[in-house]
């Protein structure tokens, strides 16, 4: 069977399907690269729902040679759901140091707390029930039910869609998720899902190496702006100052930080808006916070 990303392109979109003879090819090609390369993650060697949370959530926007360290830190210091859903938010945050972002560690505790008194600690498996908890979208809900307890459910993330729009979708831009759904749905390996999404993820890892990455040739890629300087930059500057010095008033913010007070009080109000951090009269501290 030619594999070539010109032919295949050129045959899915004559006959508008994926004839069976073509998807087995297109899976041997995959799994054969992920049996001849693997990539050793912590997270993959564990079925545990909570653990597989824990890296999802780190691994968003995240490199993974960074998340491969932060993940062992966070999971000896919180061993647990019941551990982080009983943790102090200032605790969590200062563990989750280094990997930006941190309205993932709010979200990741809520979600420990949720589970804790919604589910009585027991971890959901229904795609609904995941989906009502913080922060949770539609990607992460389905790679948790797929990795912890082996369910057959489609779902695309970034080096998915690189794989099926180099393969499928040759010489196309702005190519839609919608486009490229039912190619994931006629190839996923219903019997063993798990890995067969670990080696379509491992394979676009490769094609980006490889090639110009396909992946921008979505519809749906954002490049990401650079950190340095950015708001994001400011907001953790802030929470770090103020985790480290609790009582800190918004003009001793900004001259700590040498930053204007107008986007300081502004990202403090979002902070405490968000959860972050709470007000005592003019001074701030991170919410949970004992004085």
């Amino acid at each position: 069977m030619n594999l070539n990303p010109e032919h295949l392109t050129r045959h899915y979109h004559e006959t508008g399907s994926l004839d069976h003879k073509t998807a087995r090819a297109f899976q041997k090609a995959i799994l054969a690269h992920f049996h001849a390369n693997p990539r050793p993650m912590p997270w993959r060697e564990t079925r545990d729902p909570y653990h597989i949370l824990v890296s999802e959530i780190m691994l968003q926007q995240t490199q993974v040679e960074r998340v491969k360290a932060k993940y062992a830190e966070f999971l000896a210091a919180f061993p647990t759901l019941a551990h982080l859903a009983n943790a102090p938010l200032p605790e969590v945050l200062r563990t989750w140091q280094g990997l930006g972002y941190n309205r993932r560690a709010i979200a990741l505790k809520r979600c420990a707390e949720e589970i804790a008194g919604r589910f009585d600690g027991r971890f959901p498996t229904g795609i609904d029930d995941l989906l009502s908890l913080p922060g949770i979208g539609p990607y992460t809900a389905r790679a948790v039910a797929v990795f912890a307890f082996g369910g057959a459910e489609p779902f695309i993330e970034t080096n998915i869609r690189t794989v099926f729009i180099h393969f499928f979708f040759h010489g196309r831009d702005q190519v839609a998720d919608r486009e490229v759904m039912p190619l994931v749905e006629a190839t996923l390996d219903r019997g063993n899902p798990r890995a067969w999404y670990y080696a379509l993820m491992d394979y676009g890892v490769m094609l980006k190496q490889r090639h110009p990455n396909p992946g921008r040739r979505s519809a749906h890629h954002i490049r990401q702006s650079p950190f340095k300087g950015s708001n994001r930059e400011l907001r953790s500057r802030m929470l770090r100052a103020i985790m480290d010095q609790p009582g800190l008033t918004g003009n001793a913010l900004a001259a700590l930080l040498g930053a204007e007070t107008e986007p300081i009080g502004r990202n403090l109000e979002a902070l405490e808006r968000e959860g972050f951090i709470k007000r005592r009269g003019k001074s701030y501290a991170i919410t949970g916070h004992q004085t």
